[in-house]
């Protein structure tokens, strides 16, 4: 079975495809393809309220770009979701509509809680180690889902208004911070120690470069270190020290500076980074709702 999902997030859009097979009894997801497109919608969004006519035109050619390749890969079920820039864009519905009738792709505009639900649909907390409890936090450029889980439950998720986009723009004021602080010294508690598992394209970049082993927890003191270098480079600078792309340049400091709040204020010490993402959490609930149809 050959399943898609698109993600238009608020720094860029992206489209994977899968196929799923069963293999005696277990279930295999094997990536065919991920494309990574650069919108920005926030810069637009979070700034103007809307997305201006550049970057409309850019949703529509991308989502045509995306229903060809799922055409040629013959996708057989597939979801679309728009995220936070879409959520607070005037004109999110107006470009939805040119969407579907110019590409035949139906894009929904999902809630934040249903954003971090999506990260949880990864399941990544279930294969680690029973002793500890669990912060999914997954940051974007528009918003950051933390989900807290513990003894194989959800206990808590939550949606805030702090992205990396939103940061760049100094839309994040004092009163939001402490806002997220309040919360999660409210809600994440546990006689268990607490691990974060991390999910973006920034703490990937990180943990890339960290030299992290696959499957080995990062330090909390790494995403310090990398803070304390960035933000003393310029956007050019750390393009080429780091070898790494504009787009993911200006707003690596701003992720750092999330990750680094919420684990300091969680008290959190480590961080999984098993590069999931919400992409990821849409193929994988697809394919359990279409499962559960057919189990009926």
């Amino acid at each position: 079975m050959i399943i898609a999902a698109i993600d238009i997030g608020s720094n860029a859009a992206r489209l994977l495809i899968n196929e799923v097979k069963e293999t005696r009894g277990k279930t295999e997801f094997t990536k065919l393809n991920l494309l990574r497109i650069p919108l920005r919608l926030g810069f637009d969004v979070f700034s103007n309220g809307e997305i201006g006519t550049e970057r409309k035109q850019m949703v529509i050619n991308t989502m045509k770009i995306f229903s060809q390749l799922m055409t040629m890969y013959k996708v057989e079920h597939y979801r679309a979701c728009a995220t936070s820039a879409m959520r607070d864009a005037k004109n999110g519905q107006e470009i939805i509509e040119i969407v579907k009738k110019e590409a035949d792709i139906n894009i929904e505009i999902i809630t934040g809680d249903e954003e971090a639900t999506l990260i949880y649909e990864n399941h990544v907390a279930e294969g680690l180690d029973k002793n500890f409890a669990y912060l999914y936090v997954d940051v974007g450029g528009g918003s950051t889902e933390l989900t807290f889980y513990e003894n194989d439950k959800m206990k808590y998720e939550h949606s805030f208004n702090i992205g990396t986009i939103r940061l760049l723009n100094g839309l994040v004021t004092p009163n939001i911070w402490e806002e997220m602080k309040d919360e999660i010294k409210d809600k994440i508690k546990s006689k268990k120690p607490v691990v974060a598992i991390g999910s973006g394209g920034n703490i990937n970049k990180i943990f890339s470069l960290s030299k992290t082993k696959d499957g080995r927890p990062m330090p909390v003191s790494v995403i310090k270190k990398y803070l304390k270098e960035m933000q003393t480079l310029s956007v050019e600078e750390r393009m080429q020290l780091y070898q790494i792309r504009e787009d993911r340049a200006d707003v690596l400091v701003p992720a750092l500076q999330i990750f680094n709040n919420v684990m300091s204020w969680a008290d959190i010490k480590q961080i999984y980074v098993p590069k999931i993402s919400v992409a990821d959490g849409l193929v994988k609930s697809i394919y359990s709702n279409l499962s559960q149809k057919k189990n009926k």
